[in-house]
């Protein structure tokens, strides 16, 4: 959903004057819309299925599980604010109101690598590596995203807009990495499946990793 809201609503072009702006607000206005809604749920779907790794984990007491908590939190609420931008580039009045709202939209965009990002993608590779709800590599390759995101964060706080190249790269990564986890929870479930309809061996991983940091 998210990598089809960036497709359809892939901005105005670099530079453009307010007039322009606006201009461009009313030509794509099904665009954007649709563009923000996609973004603006897909997101919360991440957290629902970032919160049910918790869940299926046995992680809900101990820190990491309150980590992704916390980071599913804050990645909704950036995402957010960034949506907010887009659709604030529709409104014409006052006249700066598509210039304030893109430079919200380049401000906050920032804030996904630095913190949001981040934020869920450490503690999630922290509660897969401390049960069996998935396989390790998987854990391991969470606590990269998270490290590369906070990178890429680093380098390009200077720039006034982050680059294409990293936009690209930060939404086309992790949706391999969900498509995994959701298709190894999916293949675990249908070959062995328990009383309550869970994988076995994420039943076991609620008992085994209960008290765990």
């Amino acid at each position: 959903m998210i990598g089809i809201s960036f497709a359809i609503n892939n901005g105005p072009p670099a530079g453009a004057s307010g007039a322009q702006l606006t201009a461009f607000g009313q030509q794509h206005q099904d665009a954007i819309l649709w563009g923000s809604w996609l973004q603006a749920v897909g997101p919360a779907l991440i957290a629902v299925f970032a919160l049910a790794l918790v869940m299926l984990a046995g992680a809900t007491t101990r820190l990491a599980g309150w980590m992704t908590l916390f980071g599913a939190a804050t990645l909704m609420t950036v995402s957010l604010i960034e949506i907010t931008g887009y659709i604030g580039t529709l409104h014409t009045s006052p006249a700066t109101m598509p210039g304030t709202s893109m430079a919200l939209i380049h401000s906050v965009q920032h804030l996904w690598f630095i913190v949001a990002a981040p934020a869920l993608w450490l503690p999630v590779g922290l509660v897969i590596l401390g049960s069996h709800v998935l396989p390790r590599i998987l854990g391991y390759l969470a606590i990269a995203l998270a490290a590369g995101y906070a990178l890429a964060g680093v380098f390009t706080l200077f720039d006034s807009t982050v680059p294409s190249a990293v936009q690209i790269a930060a939404g086309v990564v992790p949706a391999l990495w969900w498509l995994a986890a959701t298709g190894t929870l999916l293949r675990r479930a249908r070959q062995a499946p328990s009383a309550a309809g869970l994988p076995a061996s994420v039943a076991a991983a609620g008992h085994e990793t209960a008290g765990r940091l």
